[in-house]
């Protein structure tokens, strides 16, 4: 893909035109596989809207951006983005390959919440990289939680997750976050250790979400990379970081359809203030115009 490419900015020539043409269906099927929609999304994309322009008998370009818009956002809108955080404590379960910016995305959650009034532990229960436990640390403190850390150097992940939830219960805070390993020496000893740290959560308290970070720049490759945790670890909804809505803004809906599991979170730069809730009708109209 071009650096600097914009669907919205793709499309905006095409809308501006005077009718629906031949080049105005080859112009759509570039720009939305130029936005990382992928070819299979694309072709049923550009063939509904095909139908609807014959049905509605319509030249009018104006029509097509709006009937673009409503069918991406339909599209996004089948499953449902709500964060399930009703029981107390609500713990959720972060995972993802290391370098998608999960310790990051932890701390701007965890600022989210607080901000929101809740009280919030962050669990640093990625023991094998030390760096990633200070890092958390650093997050948790800016956003306002307090955080467990393992009591020594390579502390078994499963028994920093069981702290975490018991201080939890003990001073009466509402929100765990508890981060994870993203890589180990095989696939299967990472599955293993995810699968331990649920075990001995769930003896105390119910998951209430099971969090996958990917990063949108990787597009498709991110995806195959995570599909062990898809495979394995429980996942109920997915964290979409560096997200530029312009430019890889198709892999957004490639990837709920591809794993039918909902976006729940987008994170759209590095402050820790710059994560939001995933709202189908406000990022299709940003993505289309």
């Amino acid at each position: 893909m071009a650096a600097g490419f914009s669907l919205s900015g793709a499309l905006r020539g095409m809308f501006a035109k005077r009718t629906i043409d031949d080049a105005t269906w080859e112009e759509l099927e570039d720009a939305l596989l130029g936005a990382d929609f992928g070819p299979d999304i694309t072709e049923q994309i550009v063939e509904d809207l095909r139908g609807k322009v014959e049905r509605y008998r319509t030249t009018d370009p104006k029509d097509l951006q709006r009937m673009l818009r409503e069918g991406i956002e339909e599209r996004l809108a089948r499953l449902d983005p709500t964060l399930k955080l009703s029981e107390r404590p609500a713990v959720v379960l972060v995972v993802g390959v290391n370098g998608v910016g999960k310790t990051t995305t932890i701390g701007k959650l965890s600022r989210f919440l607080v901000n929101n009034g809740r009280s919030v532990v962050v669990g640093a229960a990625d023991t094998f990289r030390a760096a990633a436990v200070e890092q958390l640390a650093t997050w948790a403190e800016r956003s306002g939680a307090r955080v467990v850390r393992p009591e020594q150097p390579g502390q078994d992940p499963a028994s920093v997750a069981f702290q975490t939830v018991e201080l939890a219960k003990r001073d009466g805070i509402e929100m765990v976050l508890v981060d994870t390993a993203g890589r180990l020496q095989t696939k299967s000893g990472l599955m293993d250790e995810l699968a331990k740290v649920r075990r001995v959560v769930e003896k105390q308290a119910p998951i209430s979400e099971v969090l996958l970070v990917l990063d949108a720049t990787t597009g498709q490759n991110g995806l195959a990379q995570a599909e062990a945790f898809i495979q394995h670890a429980g996942v109920t909804g997915l964290v979409l970081t560096k997200l530029d809505g312009s430019a890889k803004g198709g892999f957004v809906l490639a990837v709920q359809e591809r794993t039918g599991i909902p976006i729940k979170l987008v994170g759209q730069g590095e402050g820790i203030g710059d994560l939001t809730g995933f709202t189908p009708h406000v990022f299709a109209q940003q993505l289309v115009g």
